[in-house]
């Protein structure tokens, strides 16, 4: 704010924080935003970008200087996003005494604007940072290792800028409106304080003209102007109004003379008339209901006269009001009430007198619940329906006026056939080809407004190389030898022990043993070998002895391209393309349509024959980009959430969320799940970023499930996102006891016992952090309300206990960052102690590979576009970890021969897990194992957090079996403790039993 006598700026600095590895594991309240996995790399990461002022008025020019580490060879690079929408990557392209620079032309305007400092592989330098934008301009200086963002040099100037003593302004000033009665400029040098008035003396083909001298008042130089535009009656009164806040003026030639022009209503300082446009316009024009219009132009008008100055062409107009309700009649927004009901796939042109036309798109009227109740399409044949006498294609594209089918002869040849569809009931569109078409390559184009768009299949079940094209299959052609739906047997979700595996990681090393390295058919491979004998593979999970294997995501993905499978390229797969179809990279020909189905059902059904159950990692809460994907060319604007500002939602912090909450968004998603569910046999799901959704959707899944088998399991991370949703609906872990027989993620026994995953140092339980036993006792509990005072679930299967999963840092890595001043054996046995904690757990268990043999990915805490050498399974440390590869086998071992280590119900737990009193930093309880119809009387189990050994008392004065120590674990007795106390060893959990 300026007065007349005092000059105060004040600049904001918004500095958001990405931590720990994928951040979506606690909390909104912990973190401002997420990124990691979800912000997913294009493949164009080092494109050049566009240096040049844009000619149109609408653009936002950012420059970000970034000073590396001294000796730093990393290629840095950037990510920016506007606020609220999409990212892309850019480059570095010049540097200064500070270091590197780039220089980037958005289109349209922006007061804030996000980037991450980061590499092609994603290692970031801090987190999301914002640049404010004034003028149209915005400048920040980074440096390495600081996650402050500086709006000016941190160490002091250090360009040459040239400084003045006196400036020769010339200002520029277009009003619409043409008034420039009482308004002139109040300007000042620099930063000082004091300022004059300056009057608009020359009339020109542009407004109005100043011509002036700025002149040092302290004495001092300066290199900026300042001035804002004002009106006021006399030169004494009061500024009855202004035009746009303070501004400076800062590229001054050097023989200290420079030009400005200055448009009504516009931020922006124009150096060049040539890029200045001074049109009356309308903006933008969207239907936003059945009967209005919501129009915006880029000058005030009076909306209380509008009415006979507004038409659209095709509709009446009833009335036109302010957009919000009590605003003044004057606005550059208003909203259009039509008298007739108003088609979705019509397009309607707006005219406004003074302003020209432009056709009205469609907005928020695809995302009112009128517009579901119109079109909600509830049938089972969208996508195509094939016979071998002829093939059926059904596509929702309510909003299309046109659409066709087209057909081609190749995965890039150019279009053999363009079929017209028919339109059907809700807003569907179909067509029939007759004959057997397995393997018809198709697409659709669907025409909106005045514009085709080709789209992929959404309900696509097979596509050609890199999922740009669908193809027709028979599915049948795709069944290997001895295809059965035949499970292993499983009966409680609480007899989950889950282990997450990458399809890559398991046998990219090259010791692994394993011949079909990267690819399905490389998990399928039995008895193979790896360094000093061991088993390998398959082999070693078998080995393991888990139920289930989660794979990470297997359906077709962005980011890997498959046409080029001889160059080094990793992903982790969050970046969804097709929902429906295999990934191609993991076939051993991605150019066949039929490979990757084959190909994963050989391997589903191999691990089906080892008895091992598969859980699929679904990640149905965002796209890649959603002007790349296939919901957003068919129905634009309906798959995914918005915010009031017309921004899309960013809860999942890659720049969308999908619309779970809309009837048709829900139906792809239970429409899915079922399909691999039945088509796939697939035993388990995921759901990545859960909380996005919402509670009836995952409760259809649920329900759609336990209608093709009750044995399903489903899972997911149930954290509380920030996405346009009502908090009661979020499916996260708030609303657990809204969503029955679905499991979340427990964060709380994650960072409880190794330390918060934001904060790389924060230790946890087993690493040396006092007072966390309550916490600890929670978990154990499975969260229910064990004690009549905390509960996040309502039963056992609602809880995944964890330590580690492919997010944030292993345990390992974890532990060597908040431990190192400890030997590597202090950190092996702080590991076995959380393995074993999470293993005696109530609820289900969940085990990321290769954390049996402490795996570690060299510190990387977001591996999910690293290379191999950081990714992959090292079976060369499983062979020297082999004691403690057994010792995990016999806690699995242990949990799956006392069924008290899985109750079924909270009124269980509550009745036949009692904790005891112990020492400081342990925990001890005992478990009713006769109630649970185990093998024993009871179960005694400690976990000794400290680095000295602890006496605990025993609940009787009998004979116990020792099963588990520090040294060894499983449901052989070790020795037999007498007498009512026992000497638990540092850091150690003990299992007794009688």
């Amino acid at each position: 704010m300026i007065t007349l006598s005092k000059k105060v700026i004040v600049k904001n600095v918004y500095v958001f924080y990405f931590m720990g590895g994928f951040s979506l594991k606690c909390s909104w309240t912990k973190y401002a935003m997420v990124l990691t996995a979800l912000l997913l790399l294009v493949s164009s990461f080092f494109s050049p970008f566009m240096q040049s002022f844009a000619s149109a008025a609408d653009s936002t020019k950012i420059t970000i200087h970034y000073q590396p580490a001294p000796n730093d060879t990393k290629e840095w690079g950037l990510w920016i996003f506007p606020e609220g929408g999409e990212g892309k990557p850019y480059t570095f392209t010049g540097e200064d005494q500070f270091g590197k620079v780039a220089e980037v032309e958005l289109p349209d305007t922006y007061d804030k604007v996000g980037f991450i400092v980061r590499t092609e592989s994603w290692e970031k330098d801090g987190g999301d940072r914002f640049v404010s934008v004034e003028n149209g301009e915005g400048e920040v200086w980074v440096k390495s290792g600081d996650e402050h963002t500086y709006m000016s040099p941190p160490d002091g100037e250090y360009r040459d800028l040239p400084k003045f003593d006196k400036v020769n302004v010339t200002l520029n000033y277009h009003r619409y409106d043409g008034d420039y009665s009482g308004w002139n400029i109040w300007t000042w040098p620099g930063d000082e304080k004091e300022g004059k008035q300056i009057e608009f003396t020359e009339d020109t083909n542009f407004g109005k003209r100043a011509t002036y001298t700025i002149n040092s008042g302290s004495g001092n130089l300066f290199d900026k102007i300042g001035f804002i535009i004002v009106r006021h009656s006399t030169s004494d009164s009061d500024w009855e109004n202004k035009d746009g806040g303070d501004r400076f003026i800062t590229k001054v030639g050097k023989d200290g003379n420079v030009e400005v022009w200055i448009v009504q209503g516009q931020n922006r300082i124009y150096y060049d008339r040539a890029g200045v446009d001074i049109t009356r316009k309308i903006t933008k024009a969207t239907m936003d209901t059945f009967n209005q219009i919501t129009l915006e132009t880029n000058v005030p008008f009076d909306s209380s006269k509008s009415l006979g100055d507004i038409e659209i062409d095709g509709a009446q107009i009833e009335k036109v009001i302010p957009y919000k309700e009590g605003e003044d009649a004057a606005t550059t927004k208003v909203k259009i009430i039509t008298k007739q009901p108003l088609d979705v796939t019509k397009t309607y042109k707006v005219k406004q007198k003074g302003y020209g036309s432009a056709d009205v798109v469609n907005g928020n009227v695809v995302r009112t619940k009128e517009f579901d109740e119109k079109y909600a399409y509830s049938g089972n044949d969208l996508g195509n329906t094939y016979s071998k006498k002829q093939t059926n294609f059904r596509v929702w594209a309510p909003t299309a006026s046109e659409a066709k089918l087209v057909t081609y002869s190749s995965w890039n040849s150019k279009a053999v056939k363009e079929i017209s569809m028919t339109k059907s009931e809700k807003g569907t569109w179909k067509a029939e080809l007759k004959g057997n078409q397995d393997e018809l390559i198709y697409t659709y184009k669907v025409k909106i407004g005045n514009s085709w768009s080709e789209a992929v299949d959404p309900y696509v079940r097979a596509t050609t190389v890199n999922g740009d094209r669908g193809v027709v299959v028979d599915l049948a052609k795709t069944n290997p030898r001895k295809w059965s739906a035949n499970k292993p047997k499983f009966k409680n979700p609480e007899d989950a022990i889950i282990y997450e595996l990458h399809v890559r990681d398991l046998s990219s090393q090259k010791e692994s043993g394993i011949k079909n390295k990267g690819k399905y058919l490389g998990v399928a491979e039995w008895n193979t070998k790896g360094p000093n004998g061991v088993k390998t593979g398959l082999s070693h999970i078998k080995d393991l002895g888990v139920t289930h294997v989660q794979f990470l995501p297997i359906y077709d993905y962005r980011t890997v391209d498959e046409t080029k499978l001889n160059e080094p390229q990793f992903n982790w797969g969050y970046d969804p393309k097709n929902y429906n179809v295999p990934e191609g990279s993991y076939s051993t020909n991605p150019y066949n349509p039929k490979t990757r189905i084959i190909e994963l059902k050989q391997m589903i059904q191999t691990l089906h024959d080892k008895q091992l159950r598969i859980v699929m990692d679904v990640v149905y809460n965002h796209v890649y980009a959603v002007s790349e994907h296939s919901f957003d060319k068919l129905v634009p604007g309906y798959y995914f959430r918005y915010k009031e500002d017309g921004t899309l939602s960013n809860g999942t912090g890659v720049g969308n969320d999908t619309a779970s909450e809309r009837e048709m968004v829900r139906k792809f998603i239970v429409d899915s799940v079922a399909y691999w569910a039945k088509e796939y046999h697939i035993d388990g799901f995921r759901f990545d970023l859960m909380g996005i959704h919402d509670t009836k959707t995952m409760n259809e899944v649920r329900k759609k499930l336990d209608e093709i088998d009750p044995s399903i399991i489903v899972l997911g991370e149930g954290w509380d996102l920030g996405t346009e949703l009502d908090a009661k609906l979020k499916a996260n872990q708030k609303n657990a006891q809204d969503m029955k027989r679905i499991a979340h993620f427990n964060d709380g026994m994650r960072d409880g016992l190794k330390g918060s995953v934001f904060f790389d140092r924060e230790n946890g339980f087993v690493n040396g952090k006092q007072g966390q036993e309550k916490l600890i006792q929670q978990s154990i509990a499975a969260g229910i309300d064990y004690d009549r005072s905390t509960a996040t679930y309502e039963d056992p299967d609602q809880v995944v206990t964890y330590v580690e999963a492919h997010d944030n840092h292993t345990l390992w890595d974890k532990l060597q960052l908040t431990n190192p001043a400890d030997t590597e054996q202090t950190r092996k046995q702080m590991h076995k102690l959380a393995s074993s904690i999470i293993l005696t757990s109530q609820g289900m268990n969940f085990i990321h590979a290769g954390q049996e043999f402490m795996r570690t990915k060299g510190g990387d805490h977001n591996s999910y576009q690293s290379p191999d050498s950081v990714n992959q399974l090292d079976w060369k440390r499983r062979a020297a970890f082999s004691q403690e590869v057994d010792y995990m086998k016999g806690l699995i071992a242990l949990r799956k021969q006392y069924s008290s280590f899985r109750m079924t119900s909270a009124q269980a737990i509550h009745q036949n897990l009692r904790f005891v009193d112990a020492p400081a930093n342990v925990v001890g309880y005992t478990l009713n194992a006769k109630a649970n119809k185990d093998k024993a009387n009871e179960i005694m189990v400690i976990h000794n957090a400290n680095k000295q050994a602890q006496t605990v008392h025993l609940p009787s004065n009998r004979t116990w079996r020792l099963l588990v120590d520090g040294e060894q674990a499983g449901t052989k007795t070790l020795r037999t403790v007498k007498g009512n106390t026992v000497n638990v060893s540092p850091l150690s959990t003990f299992v007794l039993v009688r």
